[in-house]
């Protein structure tokens, strides 16, 4: 399994802090705005009912599966079964890594999206996959070419990740690019697995498209979502899996040998996070837009060349100097406290990149990317 990165930028962030400096840290994803109230009031309800004490089994996590159901229909206008088509995960991290587990034997062929999110690969080597990578590349928009998958990869694949809007790029797909994913995911019996965790985290008039809305879909997708970021409740590991029947019932088989399912507690604070009207979630997600412009315009002004996202809570950015990415996170963060994640830990096309998490106001944004133009011109 490769290290971890995070583990490696915490050594960098203590260095600074031994310092003195003050840490600007936008090098993880953790999301810095308050869960809704409603949810925290359902969860401290709950811990004043007996009845939530127990293990949790299937008729203890149907009332949070009818609730994703009902979400689905409200904003898909998909009608999933919550009984046979969903299925509650202990964060969609959980979910991904089991759901392989489930659906894979050892040395099947995965592909796997590079740049992409680093805990991919320590999945990948838990279920003993063989690992083909498709690249994501900045002239067609991070968006993968799956017709360029030579045809004998493409036969022997048994998995397809995607994740729309990405991390770390932020790249966007669109209705068509889901449709001809699911093509091809059905022309060589290949299971799509979408990593889905930030469906509200759009700017403007995008909208994310689920590829559960896709002709064919259910035949070969599943969809992992999460309350972490639509909800800024990352803490409290909760989500669901929605999508191709047997898949689903391959995970709850697996999940019933290793967990009880998430306290019910959470999962009514979960029920109350997904009842609340679309506006919630988009005003966070204006918030998160003033933080991109903020900091996308700085980071122009100073000498990056920067396409502000559609969505997702990153910005993805070039470096303009020819340096490793490791070595700039590393030292940039022990030179000013400013953390931001190099490109390279998601893969080697992320080289020559870094991803900066919009998690903090727009000024303290605004006086990162300052930061960040002096330390260039000092040592560059």
């Amino acid at each position: 399994m490769p290290e971890s990165v995070f583990l490696q930028m915490d050594t960098a962030k203590k260095a600074a802090r031994a310092k003195g400096l003050d840490l600007i840290d936008l090098s993880i994803g953790a999301s810095d705005l308050p869960p809704p109230r409603v949810a925290l009031q359902a969860l401290a309800d709950a811990v004043w009912d007996p009845g939530t004490y127990g293990y949790c089994l299937r008729s203890g996590f149907t009332p949070f599966l009818e609730a994703a159901a009902d979400w689905h229909h409200r904003r898909q206008g998909l009608n999933l079964d919550p009984h046979t088509e969903l299925l509650p995960l202990i964060g969609s991290q959980e979910g991904f890594s089991n759901l392989l587990l489930a659906t894979t034997n050892p040395g099947d062929l995965i592909l796997l999206p590079d740049p992409g999110y680093p805990s991919y690969l320590g999945a990948v080597a838990i279920a003993e996959l063989e690992t083909h990578l498709v690249p994501l590349l900045e002239e067609q928009g991070f968006l993968p070419d799956l017709q360029s998958i030579p045809a004998e990869v493409a036969d022997r694949a048994r998995v397809l990740v995607l994740s729309y809007p990405n991390n770390p790029t932020s790249g966007v797909a669109t209705p068509e690019f889901m449709q001809e994913a699911v093509d091809f995911c059905r022309r060589h019996n290949i299971l799509l697995i979408h990593d889905f965790p930030y469906v509200d985290m759009v700017f403007g008039d995008y909208e994310a498209p689920s590829v559960l809305t896709s002709h064919g879909a259910l035949d070969c997708a599943v969809e992992l979502y999460s309350i972490s970021k639509s909800f800024h409740m990352g803490g409290f590991r909760l989500g669901w899996a929605a999508g191709n029947r047997e898949a689903i019932a391959a995970l709850e088989k697996l999940k019933s040998a290793v967990d009880f399912n998430q306290y019910v507690g959470i999962q009514r604070a979960g029920i109350a996070a997904l009842g609340l009207p679309r506006e919630h979630t988009r005003q966070d997600a204006l918030r998160l837009m003033e933080r991109r412009d903020a900091l996308c315009e700085v980071l122009t002004e100073t000498g990056w060349t920067v396409q502000v996202p559609k969505a997702s809570m990153y910005v993805w950015a070039r470096i303009p100097a020819a340096v490793s990415s490791f070595d700039f996170a590393l030292n940039l963060a022990r030179e000013t406290g400013v953390a931001v994640n190099p490109g390279l830990a998601f893969g080697e096309r992320g080289e020559g990149f870094v991803r900066f998490a919009l998690v903090r106001e727009p000024e303290v944004l605004r006086e990162a990317a300052q930061k960040i133009a002096a330390y260039l011109k000092q040592t560059v």
